[in-house]
């Protein structure tokens, strides 16, 4: 950890926080000093991510794509730390590769689910909170892909791209509560998603980074730190880039 982003005494929610970008976040938040709720499916591996960062942090059962279950974990956070200070919206699928024209429409409907309707529904559950304590920080992991879409991923970048628009009207909905909200847009990392992945997929992703390597989830994670900081006070509704050049907006 290069630099050092004071999170001490923050409670911080990451979806997906069980394996790859939502891991090496949940890993920079502890050594910043917050503590953590994981809100994983996976609720064994996000048990063993939990007992590997130590007692500030409990795993969760929750499936993003159902309210009740998101419901359920808003109640049972604040019920074990008091606070929800920070959320971050990380669970998302690649669901597979292929041309728009082919694609099933369950695999359409599934990526969207988890990708869109999740994190609306997260930020939907946990924004009364941080109204209610006036302080907030939400920080949505969007795509490169939701900026200039991806060939034979047309579910995954229209996922994508929803994040960036419902971070940039929530946003607005916010300010005045010193609660922000902005979107990371990475180029890809290896990650297990890779595994959703054609090799020739995987293969023109690299090449259109001028910088010649996928981002490092441990890069993605500090750049989520600052946006989850009280430093990040007057930035929100913001993209923040961290696509190796591929993206110069």
């Amino acid at each position: 950890m290069a630099n050092t982003i004071d999170l001490k005494g923050r409670i911080a929610v990451v979806t997906g926080g069980a394996q790859g970008i939502g891991r090496a976040i949940a890993e920079r938040f502890i050594a910043s000093g917050a503590k953590l709720a994981i809100w994983d499916m996976d609720k064994p591996l996000a048990d063993k991510t939990a007992a590997a960062l130590g007692q500030a942090s409990k795993a969760y059962a929750v499936d993003v794509t159902n309210p009740e279950s998101i419901e359920a974990a808003v109640k049972a956070t604040l019920a074990d730390f008091q606070r929800i200070d920070i959320l971050v919206n990380n669970a998302g699928i690649a669901g597979g590769n292929a041309p728009t024209w082919e694609l099933p429409i369950a695999d359409w409907q599934r990526v969207i689910r988890i990708n869109l309707d999740g994190p609306f529904y997260c930020c939907r559950a946990v924004v009364p909170t941080m109204i209610a304590q006036k302080y907030g920080r939400i920080v949505n992991i969007a795509s490169i892909a939701g900026k200039e879409g991806n060939p034979n991923a047309v579910h995954y970048s229209a996922s994508k791209a929803g994040v960036i628009g419902l971070t940039k009207s929530l946003a607005k909905e916010l300010a005045q509560y010193d609660i922000s909200v902005n979107a990371i847009t990475p180029a890809a990392a290896k990650t297990a998603i890779f595994d959703q992945m054609t090799q020739q997929q995987i293969d023109y992703m690299l090449s259109k980074i001028p910088r010649g390597r996928f981002v490092n989830v441990e890069e993605i994670a500090a750049l989520a730190a600052f946006a989850a900081s009280e430093d990040c006070s007057f930035t929100t509704g913001s993209i923040l880039d961290i696509s190796g050049g591929r993206a110069t907006y």
